[in-house]
This record gives C-alpha cells, sequence and structure tokens, in this order.
C-alpha cells in the first residue's frame, strides 16, 4: 500500500511570493550596490523565472540581454549574488515577504499528525532558513535541500532524486507542492505526484501533469480556487483531502 508519509515543498512561489516583491528587489539592490545600471523590471523578471538559480540567471541575462559587454568572472558573480542575498535576508527579516494562505496552517497540520516534511529548492540556504523561521521550525523539515546542493537545477530531477534518498522514501509515499512548470517537470520526472499553487508568473504554464492545481492552499475564512484536478471541490487544502489525494495515486 503506497501509504503517505512525507510532503516535499518548494519554496520560491510556493511557500511564499518571493520571486516579484522579493528575489528581484534583492537583485536590483546589489546591482545599484554593485555600480551596476542593470534594473529588472517585473515584466522582466517573469522572463528570467525560466532559468533557475540566482547565478545561473544573472549569466543568462548578460547572454541575452547585454551580449556586448564582456561575461563577468564566477568569482564576481558569486559576490554579486552573495550581496543580493543579503539584501533578500533584510526582506525577509523586515517582514516583507509573509507566506502564502495556507502555508503556515498545512505545515503545522501535517507535522502535528507525525507526516514528514521536506524541502527542495534552487533558493540558497540562508534564504530558506530565514523564511521559515518567521512563522515556522526549520527543525520540522528533515531534509532542507536548497541552493547548490545538486549540480542540475530543476527542471533536472536531481534534488528530488537527493531528497527521497536522504529520507530513504519511495515517490509513491510522498506529494510534492509546486507552483511552476520547471518545478513540475523535476518532480513528476521522479514519479511524485505533484500539487501547483500558481502565482502571477506561473498562471498560464503547463500543468496537465499535476495531480492538483489550485490559486493557493487555501484558508477556512479565505478560500481558494481550484483551477484542474481530480473533481476536487475544496475551500481549502488540508491533511484530510491530502490523504484523498494521494489514495487516487
Amino acid at each position: 500500500m503506497n501509504r503517505l508519509q512525507a510532503l516535499i515543498f518548494d519554496v520560491d512561489g510556493t511557500l511564499a511570493d518571493t520571486e516579484r516583491d522579493g528575489h528581484r528587489v534583492a537583485f536590483n539592490r546589489a546591482f545599484a550596490e554593485a555600480g551596476l545600471d542593470w534594473d529588472w523590471s517585473v515584466e522582466l523578471y517573469g522572463e528570467l523565472l525560466s532559468v533557475a538559480g540566482g547565478k545561473e540567471r544573472i549569466r543568462f541575462y548578460l547572454q541575452q540581454y547585454l551580449p556586448d559587454i564582456q561575461m563577468p568572472t564566477d568569482e564576481f558573480i558569486a559576490d554579486l549574488h552573495a550581496t543580493k542575498t543579503k539584501h533578500y535576508l533584510e526582506l525577509l527579516a523586515s517582514g516583507e515577504i509573509p507566506l502564502r494562505p495556507g502555508v503556515e496552517r498545512l505545515i503545522k497540520e501535517a507535522h502535528s499528525q507525525g507526516v514528514r516534511l521536506a524541502i527542495a529548492t534552487t533558493s540558497a540556504l540562508p534564504n530558506v532558513i530565514a523564511l521559515l523561521e518567521r512563522s515556522l521550525d526549520p527543525s520540522w523539515f528533515e531534509v532542507i535541500a536548497a541552493g547548490d546542493i545538486v549540480p542540475a537545477k530543476k527542471p533536472a530531477p536531481d534534488i528530488y532524486f537527493y531528497v527521497l534518498e536522504k529520507m530513504n522514501l519511495k515517490a509513491q509515499n510522498c506529494l510534492v507542492v509546486e507552483d511552476s512548470y520547471h518545478g513540475l517537470q523535476a518532480s513528476t520526472q521522479v514519479g511524485l505526484p505533484t500539487i501547483v499553487t500558481i502565482n502571477e508568473y506561473t498562471k498560464n504554464h503547463d500543468f496537465k501533469s499535476a495531480l492538483l492545481v489550485l490559486s493557493d492552499l487555501g484558508e477556512p475564512e479565505f478560500p481558494c480556487n481550484v483551477v484542474a484536478g481530480n473533481d476536487v471541490d475544496i475551500n481549502y487544502l488540508d491533511m484530510k483531502t491530502l490523504y484523498r489525494l494521494h489514495s487516487y495515486v
């Protein structure tokens, strides 16, 4: 029997709307601090999100949008990204990036029921810890797979293979919560049934292979919208619903 034993969460765009008002703002502050006139608008950043990983995103931006400048060294890009992380942590500390609806409620419910928890993200580890510490307890998460812990980032499945290996679990005993097509590609390549919560940047992605697609996880007083999947009629996602969804797998 494929009993549900663990929930694995992506971070950026899934646990919190970090991309537009967090990472993008932090990148621009890092550019300004380095004396660069680069500016990533809301629209441009949506395009850059096709590339996973902050350092990779900088390289892609330079190759595609500033092809005439000499490519900076890896050390320069790493330092620039470290400055960006500093600004991002300051944004988190200020409380400007809250968790998305239903995230805190669902994770606390899962933890109270003994469901194992993990993180699988390309976001840097300090960013993940800082976000979790504001409303949750990072120690609840048995594995926090973040940043460069695997060489190939999403949509490569490496991060999910890593989490399953560390937890000694089979894919059919888990559910994943993601927010993007790249994330869904990564998880489903490993055979992980996946629920998607869309956001402004990902609402038009292809989520046909998702188990369920929601506007967010919802709260009793702030219902979510079911976008697609399994004829589910819910106001918010709770563990009872997750056990039922998992039984379809």
